[in-house]
């Protein structure tokens, strides 16, 4: 990999691969810190291609279009897990690219997670590793009921299927194709909470608040960021196993932890997602500095300092469902009324198409308390029938 060196500083161009919200998010921010911006995406009204200054309209393997992103860019990020490792690997040859690709490669790997979890010392839900039928046949019962997914290529709940029985299991597995899978015990949850941190190539490393979420059918539906939103000792082991997670794979860039905490009170790590999160774009608004703006930061090599929350947060998630709450034509939401509410801060994300599932937006409500900023989240999710939490 092509070293990083001197700090890239505002008028170099960061490249992206990935056209989506969060690549998006990452060139409004490095434009406002005066950073010119590459974008290789297929889709030519794809939301972050539609706002960079350099858009390539091809996929995240054609070598003419990582080439031609290489020529462009001082460095390079990604915006999504399921970008082609071999893709970074092939660009780090020809300048600095964060995260590497051998980072990501885990993350896109829930068995080389999984494993990484364990190498780190930091707990994880009791698991299998299920690519043959004698693996399955093999399976402990203590692991049932369970959840099996697909090693690769599962997000947003997406290739998960929940078993109660070796036959379940085996139908289940069938199911999904016989492709690698791992089977994870399915344990008592208290809550969902995540960690977002900032690690530069000097090993420097900085995180955000403990956000406390609540998932609906597997998307993250809203996420709550205050003191105590989680336990004390909880938020402090989960920023620790963050930073540990981070330091083992000698990360550079932004990373997101996803932790279960147990009704024990004890805490294990779910996952991990090599790039900023739904969980960090409270700190767009509530925080001095916004995941997207320490994207900025590692990939450029500019020093990192601890961002501070200076307000308690709420954001609700904003997907395509919203346009359809009075039937099957697409209606605007009520966005009037929502501003109209103290303290909101409305991002949606450029696509013109609106669709059941699709991720169109988010809301951060931002509150000098808790209760005040939990109060309006709840006003702005009745007027947009978004279910109380």
């Amino acid at each position: 990999m092509k070293p990083f060196s001197e700090p890239l500083l505002p008028g170099a161009t960061l490249g992206v691969l990935g056209g989506g919200q969060l690549g998006r998010m990452f060139v409004h921010a490095a434009q406002a810190m005066g950073y010119f911006t590459a974008v290789l995406d297929a889709d030519p009204t794809s939301p972050a291609g539609l706002v960079s200054h350099h858009h390539i309209q091809t996929g995240y393997e054609d070598p003419e279009g990582l080439a031609q992103l290489a020529a462009l860019s001082d460095a390079v990020t990604t915006e999504f897990e399921n970008v082609p490792a071999v893709s970074l690997a092939a660009l780090a040859g020809q300048c600095p690219v964060a995260p590497a690709a051998r980072a990501v490669a885990v993350a896109q790997d829930r068995a080389q997670e999984k494993a990484h979890f364990v190498g780190c010392g930091v707990p994880c839900a009791p698991y299998a590793v299920i690519e043959t039928p004698a693996q399955l046949a093999a399976v402990a019962a203590d692991l049932l009921p369970g959840i099996l997914k697909t090693a690769r290529m599962g997000y947003d709940g997406k290739g998960q299927v929940r078993v109660q029985t070796a036959a379940e299991l085996a139908q289940a597995w069938q199911s999904l194709g016989q492709v690698p899978c791992v089977l994870e015990k399915m344990l008592a949850l208290a809550l969902e909470c995540s960690v977002i941190v900032a690690r530069g190539a000097d090993g420097a490393i900085v995180h955000l608040p403990v956000q406390r979420n609540l998932h609906r059918a597997g998307i993250l539906a809203v996420t709550e960021v205050y003191d105590s939103n989680v336990p004390l000792a909880v938020a402090q082991q989960a920023i620790d196993a963050a930073k540990s997670i981070a330091n083992e794979l000698n990360y550079v860039g932004v990373l997101c932890v996803e932790f279960f905490v147990l009704q024990d009170g004890s805490l294990v790590v779910n996952e991990i997602a090599p790039r900023p999160h739904n969980s960090g774009h409270y700190s767009q608004n509530a925080c001095d500095v916004s995941q997207f703006e320490l994207q900025v930061r590692t990939l450029a090599g500019l020093p990192l300092t601890q961002p501070r929350q200076h307000s308690a947060a709420v954001m609700l998630n904003l997907l395509g469902d919203l346009w359809f709450a009075h039937g099957e034509t697409a209606q605007t939401p009520p966005w009037a009324a929502v501003l109209a509410l103290p303290g909101t801060h409305l991002h949606l994300y450029g696509k013109t198409v609106a669709k059941h599932g699709r991720k169109m937006g988010h809301l951060n409500i931002t509150a000098p308390s808790p209760e005040a900023a939990r109060a309006c989240a709840l006003q702005a999710a009745a007027l947009l029938g978004i279910a109380p939490f």
